[in-house]
């Protein structure tokens, strides 16, 4: 994991730069094993046009990419097309029980892929976070995140890597200035209030437990947030309503996806923070998979194994801020982003402490909607 860190459009330009800084070895010829096309359904910023046009160079294949902007977006459309229309999909890890109850994805053939290019620990640890299904494995980790503490450091000067707190976000002083997703901020503030013992919940894993017990925790931290709900200055579900809860709502704190603090801090101001509170930060994976209904099965495994390279691992988190899974990206990426992954995991046990998204199970996620509406109505 010694590569850098959700869900950003980069400005106009940098994609077009970056095609031109494209490994010669990935321009020098097309491959001649692939032809075809494939129909890609990625995350709005995963497939950029530097990524696209070198795939295409190298293999032959045209790639058509559609983009999502949330889970429930790639879900719900794969599920009303019965599997079909896409060749690759780009689920996180702890969805694919939605999928495998429709039986909208087929299984992954490893033999096809050339599984020493994925980091080994992701690989293995993807298979308890809801990567397989009744012995097959369904999903293959493409890249990995956090969502934790983005914050003002001029603002805030006491808060720091070691002492900052999901915590901090309700505090009396806050009013009005705290960013927030309904959907994970309760997850934080489970992690918080059962540190200080307020409401156990077993490190927030009661919420996947059973019904009762889920319920039981949904319901006291959703009480809590609501009681507290001034501090609130804007609710997020994207990375551009993260960013403007900043930059234009007047937040200066808040629980966010990486990419939103570290880009703040690269491109906006170096007085924007990102780091792990002290509780762990909130971690994903997103992967690859292919749908029952795929058309171009070959073409699919052509591009799981191409984004699995080095060089377009790196390329991809160059693009995006992201951790690629891919083995090796490290020494292809920029300084920028060496020095953001530093800012966010200062050390070992920022990492080794964090929380993982854990596969959802069919109350967990009507129950998380449910409180959601209920602090958004609140």
């Amino acid at each position: 994991m010694s590569h850098i860190s959700r869900r950003t459009v980069l400005r106009g330009g940098a994609a077009t730069a970056a095609f031109l800084s494209t490994p010669a070895i990935l321009r020098s010829s097309r491959a001649l094993a692939a032809s075809g096309e494939v129909n890609v359904f990625a995350w709005g910023d995963y497939i950029q046009d530097n990524i696209k046009q070198a795939f295409e160079e190298k293999t032959g294949i045209k790639m058509n990419v559609s983009t999502y902007g949330s889970n429930e977006e790639c879900e719900n459309k794969l599920r009303a097309a019965g599997g079909k229309g896409f060749d690759l999909i780009f689920p996180s890890v702890d969805t694919g029980p939605n999928y495998y109850k429709d039986d909208l994805l087929q299984p992954i053939d490893e033999a096809r892929l050339k599984l020493d290019r994925i980091t080994p620990s992701i690989y293995r640890a993807s298979i308890n976070l809801g990567a397989t299904h009744r012995g097959d494995r369904f999903l293959v980790p493409f890249d990995w995140g956090t969502e934790a503490m983005t914050w003002d450091s001029q603002a805030l000067p006491d808060l720091e890597y070691g002492a900052i707190s999901y915590g901090d976000l309700w505090k009396d002083d806050m009013a009005g200035k705290v960013a927030a997703r309904q959907k994970s901020v309760l997850t934080g503030l489970a992690l918080y209030l059962d540190a200080i013992g307020e409401v156990p919940s077993n490190r927030a894993m009661d919420m996947y437990k059973s019904e009762e017990e889920s319920r039981r925790v949904f319901e006291a931290v959703t009480d809590y947030a609501i009681a507290h709900k001034k501090n609130i200055g804007a609710f997020w579900n994207n990375a551009t309503e993260a960013t403007a809860a900043f930059t234009d709502a007047g937040c200066t704190i808040g629980q966010t996806w990486d990419t939103t603090g570290i880009q703040l801090h690269r491109d906006s101001d170096k007085k924007w923070r990102y780091t792990m509170p002290k509780e762990g930060g909130l971690a994903w994976t997103d992967t690859m998979a292919i749908p029952a209904g795929a058309e171009n099965v070959d073409q699919a495994y052509e591009v799981m194994n191409f984004l699995m390279q080095p060089e377009i691992g790196a390329m991809f988190a160059n693009n995006t801020g992201y951790n690629s899974a891919a083995v090796g990206t490290a020494e292809y990426l920029k300084d920028d982003l060496k020095a953001a992954f530093q800012m966010a995991y200062p050390d070992q046990a920022a990492i080794d402490n964090l929380w993982w998204w854990p596969a959802q199970t069919d109350f967990f996620a009507t129950l998380r909607s449910e409180y959601s509406e209920k602090l958004t109505n609140a």
